[in-house]
């Protein structure tokens, strides 16, 4: 948990937290507008703080992996980044982001406190050493390709940089061409390499590469995939939500629904606390 990490505490210095917590990660799939980001915060801000759940907002400021050309990228890349910057100033909450390029590091890192590389990027040396320059916390997420195990080179590649502080993500592998599996194991196999481990829980039960161009999921597994990261005892949980997911502009087929959260947290939270 967070008082394992030293280089987690910063960023939470404003919030009340529980040494033996996880954290959560939560916010919509892309930046849609400033008052679709700032009444997601401002809810799992509210929920967090109820339950004692350290909080990271998170937006993605562009979407440059997108199935379709039609489908939603972005606001632009400053007016998005910016947005999610007074998001977390609003709400004295730590932010985290995506970047998809060396150019874009330098660029992000002046606007949020944690930058992330998407999984299908995760391989990818300089964009993982121009991250690591930036001295920002680096989130990884392990590719869908990959095993665990992999996942130690793109560590090294960040910790070669004089950055120790980075997060790894686990999101499930392809099973077959339109959907995703977790095996737990990577769980463990992650948290052997002494650094944080966090469950994406949404991005976990996406269908890919479905012919409609756009991205399907199956929601109905998100808390049964929750309940089973928190059982393993995973540092975070990563969840992207939204007040409408049929109307998100990005990934609603696998968000949870704003209104869902706060029971599935404080499921998560009983099961987190009989643990320790």
């Amino acid at each position: 948990m967070i008082s394992q990490f030293n280089f987690l505490k910063p960023c939470f210095h404003n919030q009340r937290y529980l040494d033996s917590r996880f954290f959560l990660i939560a916010g919509p799939c892309v930046v849609e507008s400033f008052d679709n980001a700032n009444t997601i915060a401002q809810q799992v801000k509210h929920i967090c703080e109820k339950l004692q759940i350290p909080y990271i907002f998170k937006a993605s400021y562009k979407k440059a992996n997108r199935t379709s050309k039609s489908s939603f990228m972005g606001l632009g890349d400053e007016a998005a980044l910016k947005i999610i910057q007074d998001i977390g100033k609003i709400h004295n909450i730590p932010t985290i982001t995506d970047i998809h390029s060396e150019s874009e590091a330098d660029m992000a890192a002046d606007y949020v406190d944690i930058l992330q590389i998407p999984a299908f990027l995760c391989r990818q040396t300089e964009l993982l050493q121009a991250a690591a320059r930036t001295h920002k916390i680096i989130n990884i997420k392990k590719g869908q390709f990959l095993n665990a195990e992999g996942m130690k080179f793109a560590l090294e590649k960040v910790q070669a940089e004089n950055n120790l502080s980075v997060m790894l993500t686990e999101r499930g592998n392809s099973f077959g061409y339109q959907d995703l599996v977790v095996d737990f194991r990577n769980l463990k196999i992650l948290q052997n390499f002494k650094v944080p481990v966090i469950m994406d829980c949404t991005h976990a039960i996406q269908q890919p590469n479905n012919t409609s161009g756009i991205t399907l999921g199956t929601p109905q597994f998100i808390e049964t995939i929750a309940r089973a990261a928190v059982a393993n005892q995973v540092d975070g949980i990563f969840l992207e939500t939204h007040p409408n997911p049929r109307e998100a502009k990005s990934d609603g087929a696998n968000m949870i629904a704003l209104d869902n959260l706060e029971a599935l947290l404080k499921t998560l939270v009983k099961i987190n606390d009989v643990l320790n």
